[in-house]
């Protein structure tokens, strides 16, 4: 063989052994816990920006151990949603987001189906996503919101709430979670409305393994050293596996369900349509 044949099959396997020698530490290396955790926050804030905030929901019901007539039974409605404004690049890897929340009590049993009562919730808040062990274990947030039903004079009701929630995911199919706020009561005619609307909630969301069924429970704790908690349980069992709706049925116990009855007892079961997201829903 000659000298610059024996030179250039020298350099290809040097290089092939380059080569080899390189791949094999591309395979071997891990990947450190921050980059795992940025991967993480990348597929969150991939996301769409506008998406469901809140449960929204279409149901109709009556009174729980009276009898059901015009006055005690009707169709419960709530729509919710969020804007993301920013990406995961704020301090502390926390994100901004406005949402909006309506609720309507709708009289549909009476004459001329009047809406009764109309809660609008809009607020604004930031949160951060918790990641401990390459594993998304939670989220906390706090946020600044308005709560009111619109009207004028005795009728009206409003308050404003300074709050910090959070959740933790146990498991892809349960999430607990937790709500404390701090009340700024400026309607003239709800200024006693703690005792009835609460001052923290706490409860938990759970989903079958089949994805079928969902299971979500929340106590509301009214003021006051006594156990005295409004209660809403809610079951759904989703149509299609390819979508995000469910048949519900709710039931709520105790005060605060909307603004204008918000001292007055309610005991209200109802069945109909809910619309949540595929993880889980903010509360």
């Amino acid at each position: 063989m000659s000298s610059w044949r024996f030179i250039v099959v020298c350099c290809i396997v040097l290089l092939a052994g380059i080569n080899n020698s390189a791949m094999g530490q591309i395979v071997t290396i891990e990947k450190s816990d921050k980059e795992i955790a940025d991967s993480i926050r990348s597929e969150l804030d991939s996301r769409p920006y506008f998406s469901l905030y809140k449960d929204t929901y279409f149901v109709g019901g009556t009174v729980l151990g009276g009898k059901p007539d015009g006055y005690n039974s009707d169709v419960k409605f709530q729509i919710s949603f969020q804007q993301r404004l920013t990406k995961s690049n704020l301090p502390w890897n926390t994100y901004l987001y406005l949402f909006y929340t309506q609720k309507a009590i709708w009289h549909v049993f009476r004459n001329s189906l009047p809406f009764y009562d109309l809660n609008f919730n809009p607020g604004i808040g930031i949160s951060r996503f918790i990641i401990i062990k390459n594993r998304l274990v939670g989220k906390t947030t706090m946020m600044i919101e308005h709560e009111s039903n619109g009207r004028d004079g005795t009728a009206s009701r409003s308050w404003n709430k300074v709050s910090v929630a959070g959740e933790a995911y146990i498991s892809p199919y349960l999430m607990a979670h937790a709500k404390f706020w701090f009340p700024i009561v400026d309607g003239k005619y709800n200024r006693d409305i703690l005792q009835y609307s609460g001052i923290y909630q706490t409860g938990f969301q759970a989903k079958s393994l089949d994805d079928k069924w969902v299971l979500d429970m929340t106590l509301v704790k009214r003021k006051g050293r006594n156990l005295n908690f409004n209660t809403i349980v809610q079951l759904g069992y989703r149509i299609n596996h390819n979508s995000n709706q469910f048949i519900m049925l709710q039931y709520y116990n105790g005060y605060g369900e909307h603004l204008l009855d918000y001292n007055q007892y309610h005991s209200r079961i109802r069945v109909g349509l809910l619309i949540r997201p595929r993880f889980f829903s903010d509360f």
